[in-house]
């Protein structure tokens, strides 16, 4: 039987749980990041990532009813999230739909649900599942640290690429920039609720197992927005040993 991790260990075993399957080691994050996709694919990326965190005030209100009262700090940080999401200067799906329609995109073609990959809609539906049925602890474990805290490392790769390469405007690109600050801090504070509040073997086991599946979910997710999109325009994504992108058609 497991044994309750001092939290310097834990903090280790997190990290570690999903340090082999990062979206942004995915083909489609890879593509992006070398300059090689058009603007048709970033409106299909966008069409799905709406459906994908469209939904994330949702999540996180269902965590904050599922977080004890004396979690105040936890509930306070959910709060400040979806204020974040839903209420603040610009709602992140707006600046999505922004970048959209920058991309040629219209926000009735992102909106509707009829055009995101079936594999988005079971991850949305993944993620209520998590957020509603499962321990604030773990659904924190899931969606914060095996989700958001992601989006720092991939946007970084991104951002400059739509820049200087793609060639879109700040403003036009304000939903990334965004984020790589953001993200990081609500990661951060995601890594430091689950220690706090996994305080039991199992709980810590159980954030473990979804921090995990979390990023396998987003890792396949990202890798099947290329094999949808973008490889019977450019061909199958490989690396050569030095990592340098080719395209093989």
């Amino acid at each position: 039987m497991a044994e309750l991790m001092a939290p310097s260990e834990f903090r280790l075993a997190l990290e570690q749980a999903f340090s082999g399957t990062m979206a942004k080691d995915a083909s489609f994050s890879r593509a992006w990041a070398a300059g090689k996709l058009d603007k048709q694919h970033f409106v299909h990326w966008a069409t799905n990532h709406y459906h994908y965190i469209g939904p994330f005030g949702d999540y996180l209100g269902l965590m904050y009813a599922n977080a004890p009262d004396h979690a105040r700090d936890a509930k306070d940080f959910l709060l400040q999230n979806m204020y974040e999401e839903e209420l603040s200067d610009d709602r992140h799906t707006d600046l999505l739909i922004r970048f959209a329609e920058a991309c040629g995109g219209s926000r009735a073609y992102v909106q509707d649900r009829n055009n995101a990959m079936p594999f988005t809609k079971g991850m949305q539906g993944w993620m209520y599942y998590v957020s509603g049925r499962e321990h604030f602890v773990v659904s924190s474990a899931a969606l914060i640290v095996g989700l958001e805290s992601q989006v720092p490392s991939i946007y970084r790769t991104q951002y400059p690429t739509l820049i200087n390469q793609y060639g879109f405007s700040e403003w036009e690109a304000e939903f990334f920039d965004l984020h790589i600050t953001s993200d990081e801090i609500h990661g951060e504070r995601g890594y430091q609720i689950v220690l706090k509040y996994a305080d039991t073997p199992e709980l810590q086991q159980r954030c473990l197992q979804f921090v995990r599946e979390a990023a396998d979910m987003r890792f396949a997710y990202t890798k099947a927005l290329y094999e949808t999109y973008v490889q019977p325009d450019l061909g199958a994504w490989v690396e050569t040993e030095d990592r340098r992108p080719a395209l093989v058609g």
